[in-house]
């Protein structure tokens, strides 16, 4: 590594430690809580693997200039890759409990949809970074939907609702920041609700309209649809004030609780650390997503500022939805939460997207914002 990289990679980390540190953090909570400390297998020491992978990840893409994402070229050629992938995913893979996510590449999976939100990121900051004056054109509001439309019926095919759910999020969050007017927003909703019937009816497998109906009422079919939420929410409540103890979290480690490292890692974390462990997990999540607010406010571009919202919006989908799920507030959709669920993919796109947002704050400082601009509008 060249003296220039490490001044680079090391200016990085000091002016924006919290955007590593407190991934790291939860991080170890996650492995902590997926390691059954006695007898049985533990993906806690591949966790970690995946973990030191993503910090490296952080730290190649906070030290290098990551300008060039905000170029067109990149982006459509990034966006055209995510809908070939997912195309592929339909016709080249088998299924793994009735949906088509993965690629299997034999020492790890792929889930393209994971890098493809950095991708749709990026696309919906170009998009309304170029058009932000011009937002009152429900044209642009068109537009931007048929992008995340091509991403998310592709997801919806394979099937895999939660995941749609999180584009469409960060999709609205966008056009929310920026400045859609209140006609066009009830216009969207409208919309929206037509489309969640259509869904309904035509889209979603009987799994997943079971799954929701059980939602509404879950004590009906506790040993079936219902098995899922009613275990987490037994393991939430156990927890009480204090927690059962590292390792000491009976509904998870005696694998009453399915999925426990993974899309109920929530439920089993709370299990054994109570609602203070949940308090101080939630308080570190709130401290990233405050720094990602920050980073955004004092960007130089319109184009940084709204990448880092829609990482932020990101990162909020994902814990809103998955702590529903686990706490009975929303239907189960097995929804990951950032950074401490088990998982590659998830974790490797979670560290790049920090380490882009930490790149592009570092050359704001560095370049005067009327530069900045001047070669963002060239771009």
């Amino acid at each position: 590594m060249s003296e220039r990289i490490r001044n680079r990679t090391l200016r990085s980390l000091l002016s924006e430690w919290p955007l590593f540190l407190i991934p790291i953090a939860i991080s170890l909570l996650g492995v902590l809580t997926m390691h059954p400390f006695g007898s049985g297998d533990s993906l806690a020491p591949r966790q970690l693997i995946w973990i030191s992978a993503g910090a490296l990840v952080y730290l190649i893409c906070a030290s290098i200039d990551m300008r060039f994402i905000r170029r067109t070229p990149v982006i459509i050629v990034g966006y055209l890759v995510s809908i070939g992938l997912l195309a592929l995913l339909l016709v080249a893979t088998h299924a793994v409990q009735g949906a088509k996510s993965w690629f299997d590449l034999g020492a790890f999976s792929l889930q393209p949809a994971d890098p493809a939100k950095i991708v749709f990121i990026a696309l919906m900051a170009k998009y309304f970074s170029r058009r932000h004056m011009e937002i009152g054109d429900f044209r642009h509001i068109i537009v931007s939907g048929a992008y995340a439309a091509g991403l998310i019926l592709l997801i919806l095919v394979e099937p895999d609702l939660g995941t749609a759910v999180i584009f469409s999020i960060i999709w609205f969050g966008m056009i929310l920041v920026s400045g859609i007017s209140k006609k066009h927003l009830a216009v969207i909703v409208s919309v929206g609700l037509i489309t969640a019937a259509g869904l309904w009816f035509f889209v979603l497998h009987d799994y997943q309209r079971t799954r929701i109906i059980t939602f509404v009422n879950p004590a009906g079919d506790i040993h079936g649809a219902g098995y899922n939420a009613y275990q987490a929410t037994i393991a939430v409540g156990s927890g009480e004030v204090l927690g059962k103890g590292i390792g000491y979290g009976t509904q998870s480690k005696l694998r009453f609780l399915p999925e426990y490292e993974t899309d109920f890692i929530f439920a089993s974390f709370a299990e054994e650390w109570g609602f203070v462990g949940v308090s101080i997990v939630l308080l570190l999540y709130g401290l990233l997503l405050a720094r990602l607010l920050y980073i955004a406010r004092r960007s130089a571009t319109n184009f940084d500022a709204l990448f880092t919202i829609g990482v932020a919006l990101l990162f909020t989908a994902h814990i809103f939805i998955h702590a529903g799920i686990n706490l009975g507030l929303l239907p189960v959709t097995g929804t990951t939460i950032p950074f401490m669920s088990y998982g590659g993919s998830h974790i490797l796109v979670e560290f790049a997207a920090l380490g882009i947002v930490t790149a592009l704050a570092r050359e704001a400082r560095s370049v005067p914002r009327e530069e900045a601009g001047q070669e963002y509008l060239g771009g």
